[in-house]
């Protein structure tokens, strides 16, 4: 069933006695900021996560002092009757994850940095015959590590992240989610090779398209090789607060959408418990489509799953669909959008109320001619309307495309595609691709009403449905509606952040932070709200906050400018990949980092 969600089947894998992939539920993650050596501050933070619902806990492991320091957080943990699996997070040090295969119920281990060296963005050049040594090296340096696995019952996961790959990687298959794939495909082809099978497979990107796409094409190679491993998804580095609770659910909710995940995990700037419940209520949510009734249909010819692209469509009026950027609908009068720094292109008016100054959409009752006002139709009302230069048609998602044969040719019209049951993109992504197989190209607008009267539920809800249908292409704007949020610019305001975090209109700074570990050297959270303070009016820059150089300069690779923890009160800033100044003071940080802007010729003033 394409439009029908339905759980990718994959092994089971054990990780410390609640497994994952299979039959079993999708499970929750979350990962420690603490030190990892501070014993009591890392259990009583393992704590926290398993009491707010965490299936599973990772923490870091820079070398083998605290992978034996993770053991004894466990002693402690069991001794206060929290039997939450430990999982321990390596980088470039294969000792540690030898020692914390003693004594941790998994290990992840980064095929970027665990036996190639760090990268440098150097470009490489191999024969065939080096590059298939440098692979018999890989599998040489796995072999002990997963004997160890074996002998003491640990899980695997292979974490790719698009910032880390090996210049090996990149210098054959470039910065690329084809180089994500191959890079995993590499260790996890000598895993099978050796029979072991507790693998768990995880691809991620602070930029969600390359994330997305990563995955889409990891299943497809998988399932090419006959490989069923279960898969973590993530956005990493999603950022604070609302964006990065709804980069995070666009990028997971797209993937979960088609089935694909069995283990997640909700990546914010802020405490780590607090990813916990956004993350149990996009799983929730997605869950609830389990047993919906079939949704019938194909894909348009020309569609590529792995990597759409956005659909063929006329513009309507210069101003929706062909190659202009999505537009925003609200059901708001402007006056109550004021304070907000970014209006809705149009405006509802149920009541036909309405001003000179801005576009309006009305029903057809209340349509009266006027410019820059639209009329809102259903397919009853088609007949009575007179011919106008520009008309809205809603439909339920569930029409036919038969019925709308009339459209074909049309350049009049922008449809506005409405859910019925609760498989939302499902149901729209169906009758759109119907349309294009009938040969009928008018704009789609997506229109999602929600009664929730939780913010954090609308983010999770309304970037999952429209994350899903734009990042496959299928829409040319939104209508996000939530009758029960009494704060309108809010509404406004997640409909422009779910179109950013798909990458298809940038209407604000776009800030890459990371989740904080136990290698993190400054106050993550406060450090973050600072840098947003002093830069969130550039909002044609994308500027990445990171807690240490493990991670930071390759999975900020995609900002313009990066703030990146160098040592204790030490801070290293970067344009785009380079470092250009480093170890200045923390105190002096964001003022140079500003100046640093500035020099660039990329300030402007608020």
């Amino acid at each position: 069933m394409l439009f029908n969600y339905k759980r990718r089947p994959t092994v089971s894998v054990n990780v410390g006695g609640i497994a994952m992939g299979g039959d079993w539920p999708v499970r929750v993650q979350s990962m420690t900021n603490t030190a990892t050596d501070d014993i009591e501050s890392s259990a009583a933070q393992c704590q926290r996560i398993a009491y707010a619902g965490a299936d599973y806990v990772r923490l870091t492991a820079q070398g083998v002092k605290q992978a034996r320091s993770i053991g004894q957080i466990s002693q402690l943990l069991r001794g206060n009757g929290c039997d939450i699996p430990l999982i321990a997070d390596i980088h470039f040090n294969p000792q540690a994850a030898l020692a914390a295969a003693e004594v941790c119920e998994g290990v992840r281990i980064n095929p970027g940095n665990f036996v190639d060296p760090a990268r440098t963005f150097k470009q490489l050049e191999y024969t065939d015959e080096e590059y298939t040594a440098e692979l018999g090296r890989i599998r040489e340096a796995l072999l002990p590590f997963i004997a160890l696995c074996r002998e003491h019952h640990t899980a695997v996961r292979l974490g790719v992240n698009h910032g880390s790959l090996s210049d090996r990687i990149m210098s054959r298959y470039g910065n690329t989610a084809a180089g994500m794939v191959e890079s995993v495909m590499e260790f996890l082809r000598v895993f099978i090779e050796e029979n072991f099978m507790e693998v768990v497979i995880s691809m991620k990107a602070s930029n969600v398209v390359v994330m997305v796409e990563a995955v889409r094409r990891l299943v497809d190679a998988m399932d090419r090789e006959d490989m069923h491993f279960p898969l973590h998804l993530g956005v990493t580095e999603a950022g604070f607060g609302e964006d990065g609770r709804v980069k995070s659910a666009v990028g997971i909710g797209a993937l979960m959408a088609q089935g694909v995940g069995d283990t997640i995990r909700v990546s914010l700037s802020e405490e780590p418990e607090l990813e916990v419940p956004v993350a149990r209520k996009l799983v929730d949510y997605i869950a609830q489509r389990e047993g919906e009734a079939d949704i019938v249909g194909d894909y348009a010819a020309g569609f590529d799953p792995l990597c759409p692209v956005r659909r063929a469509t006329v513009a309507v009026n210069d101003c929706i669909g062909g190659n202009r950027p999505p537009v925003v609908i609200a059901s708001y009068r402007p006056d109550e959008l004021k304070d907000a720094s970014t209006m809705p292109d149009l405006y509802y008016s149920a009541n036909g109320l309405i001003d000179g100054m801005h576009q309006f959409l009305v029903p057809l009752d209340c349509w009266h001619g006027e410019r820059n006002v639209y009329p809102l139709l259903t397919l009853g009302e088609w007949e009575r309307c007179p011919s106008v230069p520009m008309r809205f048609l809603q439909l339920p998602a569930t029409t036919s495309a038969q019925r709308l044969e009339f459209l074909r040719g049309r350049s009049d019209t922008v449809l506005v595609i409405t859910p019925v049951g609760k498989d939302i993109p499902g149901e729209q992504q169906a009758l759109i691709h119907a349309m294009d197989r009938a040969g009928i190209n008018c704009p789609v607008i997506v229109r999602n009403t929600y009664t929730d009267s939780s913010n954090e539920w609308l983010q999770v809800k309304a970037g999952a449905d429209m994350g899903a249908v734009l990042l496959n292409g299928r829409a040319d704007g939104v209508w996000l509606e939530a009758p029960n949020i009494h704060n309108s610019v809010e509404v406004v305001r997640y409909a422009f952040a779910i179109l950013q975090a798909a990458r298809l209109r940038i209407s604000k700074t776009e800030f890459i932070s990371c989740p904080g570990c136990g290698r993190t050297m400054f106050d993550l959270q406060t450090t973050v709200q600072r840098v947003q303070q002093a830069t969130a009016h550039l909002t044609h820059l994308k500027i990445g906050v990171m807690g240490c150089i493990v991670n930071g300069p390759g999975e900020m690779a995609d900002a313009d400018y990066g703030y990146v923890g160098a040592a204790a009160g030490r801070i290293s800033l970067y344009k785009g990949k380079k470092c250009v100044e480093m170890n200045i003071p923390e105190d002096d940080a964001i003022d140079r980092l500003v100046a640093l802007i500035k020099e660039n010729g990329d300030w402007r003033e608020p």
